[in-house]
């Protein structure tokens, strides 16, 4: 048996666990700086009272954002993970489990400029010099939270290409922390673009040009995506269609209906151009997966072979459930998922990560169809259908979490109703999104620990 049937063999065997393990996130201000600007690990003796009470509550672990910007901070390949050495440190001895979270994206844009995690200092001083690194609009808005995968295979990192920036991160961790897998360390998810989820970043939040429910934007007028784009159209025998100007597939915050490329007519999502520029820019995105999950298989791989141990590589889609129910599912095509009425656009993702032994995880575990505004056609329950259909076929495991906070009663229950199937399959673990002072109170306590019992017990 090969590496890749070993790997793949674990997630089937896991996949007749019966039990839910459910892993917390860590506060979202996990992490701060001190007065030289030297990140640190905010409000310690805090921390490590929740995390007993966590596994009191029989939690099985938490899940911790490891950042690319915090790690390779001030110059390139000049790691430092003795914050991480503490924090996990102090996860082992409550006696609980990880889930990796490898980050290589900015999370700033949720504290209004008042906090957050940046991408490595070095990063942004080249994108102040070529804004080009960075995803871009058609308005020519960059959006600095995760670099363009214009940029993979470029080397314009000082002499490094993205793609070799991230395996350089994966292997300097592995090198690291290899003792705690399989043991402490059981989930690894990659990040692969914007909030750690392999899409575009068509849906920015907290800069005031996209809001719920919005179709969003293509992202790919950087000058790296926009020559790529012109050098396809080429090899297909039209020029044209690398020049000219992307569809006309409206803004923002624009609804699918009177929007041309959202429609059946001429020069939509159904054309030939509309299907050529499709299969490019979600193929594209498809590409980067592949590229970035070969890495990190080969690495975990090559740990797993000499330590006999098992850790599950995961990665992370975004949960594009608005507008669900049309032909062209704006939002998702915006996104990079070419995912449509016609077609499944999530079977060729599933395929590669089936090629790397990685699971699928997904947000929208706490969501019903109920629960959604009607008139903007939203399905969470049909997406998740279609994910689970495509993890089936495709042989690989499913692992999620909720998209907003829920405490309640029936919120709680729907996670657990999403995350076991009627047949009696189950995701393979649930990532509750996130932990903070509101867990802690009573009324909010009362529900959640009889839900985590429930989601241990055997189904």
């Amino acid at each position: 048996m090969d590496a890749r049937e070993k790997s793949r063999s674990f997630v089937l065997v896991s996949s007749r666990h019966k039990k839910v393990p459910v892993y917390v996130m860590m506060p979202i201000d996990t992490f701060g700086t001190d007065s030289s600007g030297c990140p640190i690990i905010k409000r310690l003796k805090a921390l490590t009272v929740s995390l007993k009470a966590l596994k009191l509550a029989g939690v099985h672990g938490v899940a911790v954002e490891v950042w690319w910007g915090i790690v390779e901070r001030f110059c390139p390949l000049e790691f430092k993970w003795s914050l991480y050495d503490e924090l996990f440190r102090l996860i082992s001895e409550a006696g609980l489990k990880l889930h990796v979270a490898l980050c290589f994206h900015s999370n700033m844009h949720l504290f209004r400029g008042k906090g957050g995690v940046s991408l490595p200092l070095w990063i942004r001083e080249i994108g102040e010099v070529n804004k080009d690194i960075y995803y871009r609009d058609k308005n020519g808005f960059s959006n600095n939270d995760y670099l363009t995968l214009g940029v993979d295979q470029l080397p314009l990192f000082c002499g490094r290409t993205a793609v070799q920036c991230y395996e350089d991160f994966m292997l300097s961790f592995s090198k690291n922390f290899e003792p705690y897998f399989g043991n402490l360390i059981e989930e690894i998810s990659i990040g692969l673009g914007p909030s750690g989820e392999l899409r575009y970043p068509a849906h920015p939040l907290g800069d005031g040009r996209w809001t719920f429910p919005g179709i969003g934007e293509f992202q790919c007028h950087d000058k790296y995506m926009m020559e790529d784009l012109m050098a396809v159209a080429s090899q297909e025998g039209k020029p044209q269609w690398g020049s000219r100007d992307l569809p006309n597939a409206g803004c923002y915050n624009s609804f699918p209906s009177g929007v041309p490329f959202f429609e059946e007519g001429h020069d939509s999502f159904l054309s030939d151009y509309g299907r050529f520029f499709l299969e490019w820019y979600s193929g594209k995105l498809i590409c980067h997966a592949d590229a970035i999950l070969a890495k990190a298989a080969d690495v975990l791989r090559r740990r797993q072979e000499e330590e006999k141990s098992s850790v599950m590589l995961v990665a992370k889609i975004g949960g594009i459930y608005w507008w669900y129910k049309t032909s062209s599912h704006p939002a998702e095509l915006t996104a990079g998922y070419y995912n449509t009425a016609f077609r499944d656009g999530y079977d060729p993702l599933a395929s590669v990560l089936s090629r790397h032994g990685a699971a699928l995880h997904i947000p929208c575990l706490d969501m019903a169809d109920s629960e959604t505004p009607e008139k903007y056609l939203c399905s969470p329950e049909g997406l998740l259908r279609q994910i689970h259909d495509v993890a089936k076929k495709r042989t690989i495991q499913v692992t999620g979490r909720n998209t907003s906070e829920r405490y309640d009663v029936m919120g709680l229950r729907q996670i657990r109703e999403n995350c076991v199937q009627p047949n009696g399959e189950t995701v393979r673990s649930f990532t509750f999104f996130r932990m903070n002072e509101k867990i802690f109170r009573v009324e909010n306590w009362n529900n959640f620990v009889p839900f985590v019992r429930q989601m241990s017990a055997d189904v």
